[in-house]
C-alpha cells in the first residue's frame, strides 16, 4: 500500500473527509469532525495513526513488529502502523475501517443520524 492507496481507501469510507490543518506534511481523514488516520506525508516507510480498542491495540503490538503505540498520539488508543510489506493490505484495510467505525460509536447519536442519513 502506497500514499496514494492509502488516501483512495480512506475517502471511500462514507462521509470521510480529508484535511491538513497540521500543514502541508500531515494529512489526516475524520468523520463526523473527528479524526480516524494520520499519515505522516514524508515518511518513509509510510506509517500511519489510526484508533483502536485498547485491549486489541495491545495485542496487536505485541503480535506485530510493524505495530507500535501511536506517535503522538494517547498510546492507550492509538496505534502506529509501519508499512513495511510483512501485513497483508486487506488486514491494514480492516484496521482502518475498524478506526473509522470506533470514531463513529463515539459520535453523538444525533451526528450518527445525521451521518447515516447523508
Amino acid at each position: 500500500m502506497n500514499i496514494e492507496e492509502l488516501r483512495e481507501y480512506c475517502l471511500s469510507l462514507k462521509n470521510a473527509e480529508e484535511a491538513m490543518p497540521f500543514g502541508p506534511d500531515i494529512l489526516l481523514f475524520k468523520i463526523g469532525g473527528k479524526i480516524f488516520l494520520l499519515v505522516g506525508l514524508d515518511n518513509n516507510p509510510l506509517q500511519f495513526n489510526v484508533k483502536c480498542d485498547p485491549e486489541k491495540a495491545v495485542e496487536l503490538r505485541e503480535r506485530y513488529d510493524c505495530v507500535i503505540p501511536g506517535y503522538h498520539m494517547s498510546k492507550k488508543h492509538w496505534n502506529t502502523i509501519i508499512i513495511n510489506g510483512v501485513i497483508p493490505e486487506k488486514l491494514i484495510r480492516q484496521w482502518i475501517t475498524d478506526s473509522y467505525n470506533l470514531v463513529i460509536s463515539g459520535l453523538s447519536k444525533a451526528e450518527q443520524k445525521r451521518l447515516k442519513e447523508m
